[in-house]
């Protein structure tokens, strides 16, 4: 096991691997920049093509960032709350759920200001995570006894609610071609075209949100031993999920508000992070946040570079990296246990 000096150690390197996919999200893309004009840019200076092209990537690395540790944590707070090794933002449909009411409120109610859209994403998250935990409860024996739902059901209610939600989304948006014009790219999932003023006012939302995923973590340590077992510890297992979960559905919606619906981060970073990590919450959630960051920022850098002189949205580029992890924990584990 993990010792807290190797822990510390580990969140140190990663918050020092941090930095240098920030440096080289800065200086590589379809114009390499140097050193020196990504520093000027970062000291506030635009006045070459350079700096002011440096300048325009802060922005989004600073965005790849927020958004990759906030899925990241809410993933690790969804395995825990469901004790599902699957569990997952996107698998689980809440990232379709914020995506199909923010589309909603585009198309039907005209909505465009930043802070309305947060609101309207987290709304769709939390209706879309209590309609996947309603129906894998009812399709699963424990759910039905008035035990936690089986994975596997809450696997494959998620599973039909992210693609009802996909079709739902193009059905809105197939005959409306202005809203169709404009928000493709978000569809997408996709930092670019971020700016600093957009993802200032969605801080206070993921912060929001990461601050009662953190409270939470020693009661989800307990809720890892059972219901009984943890109340018999002292904690509330049903306060502690409805917590995290709050925290956790804030993260997907406002996430997903600020950068569209990118999938694979929530189950990709927190089953890496256990590896060396371990499954203490108290750091496995701040390891995650760090390591969602720099996996988002990775991304979007890979995307840049490979596709010159265009790129390839960071949400095309997840799924290439999450999914044979994801078929390996499927290989791994046997159907009944899942």
């Amino acid at each position: 096991m993990p010792t807290h000096s190797s822990r510390a150690l580990i969140l140190g390197a990663l918050a020092c691997l941090l930095l240098v996919c920030a440096l080289a999200s800065v200086t590589y893309g379809a114009r390499d920049i140097a050193l020196a004009d990504a520093w000027s840019a970062l000291r506030g200076h635009a006045d070459t093509i350079n700096q002011a092209a440096a300048a325009q990537r802060l922005p989004r690395t600073a965005l790849a960032a927020a958004v990759g540790a906030a899925l990241a944590v809410a993933g690790v707070s969804m395995q825990a709350i469901t004790r599902n090794p699957l569990a997952d933002p996107g698998i689980f449909g809440v990232l379709s759920g914020a995506a199909l009411a923010v589309v909603v409120g585009i198309a039907f109610f005209g909505l465009r200001n930043p802070v309305p859209t947060f609101f309207t994403a987290i709304l769709g998250s939390a209706l879309a995570a209590v309609f996947v935990f309603v129906v894998g409860s009812l399709s699963s024996p424990g759910g039905a006894r008035g035990g936690d739902p089986a994975p596997l059901s809450l696997a494959l209610a998620g599973a039909a609610t992210a693609a009802a939600g996909s079709s739902l989304v193009s059905a809105v948006l197939l005959p409306r071609v202005d809203v169709m014009d404009t928000f493709r790219f978000w569809q997408i999932g996709s930092v670019g075209g971020a700016t600093f003023e957009h993802l200032l006012l969605g801080v206070p939302f993921l912060l929001g949100g990461a601050l009662l995923c953190l409270a939470s973590a020693g009661g989800l340590n307990a809720l890892a031993l059972g219901d009984d077992v943890a109340a018999g510890l002292g904690a509330h297992p049903g306060a502690t999920r409805l917590v995290a979960a709050t925290g956790a559905v804030t993260l997907c919606g406002t996430a997903t508000a600020l950068a569209g619906p990118i999938g694979f981060v929530g189950l990709v970073v927190p089953h890496l992070c256990r590896l060396v990590v371990g499954s203490d919450h108290r750091w496995l959630l701040p390891t995650s946040a760090v390591a969602g960051a720099v996996l988002l920022i990775a991304a979007d850098t890979v995307g840049r570079v490979i596709a010159r002189p265009h790129e390839i949205a960071v949400a095309v580029i997840t799924p290439l990296l999450g999914a044979p992890l994801f078929i390996w924990i499927v290989r791994r584990q046997k159907v009944r246990d899942l």
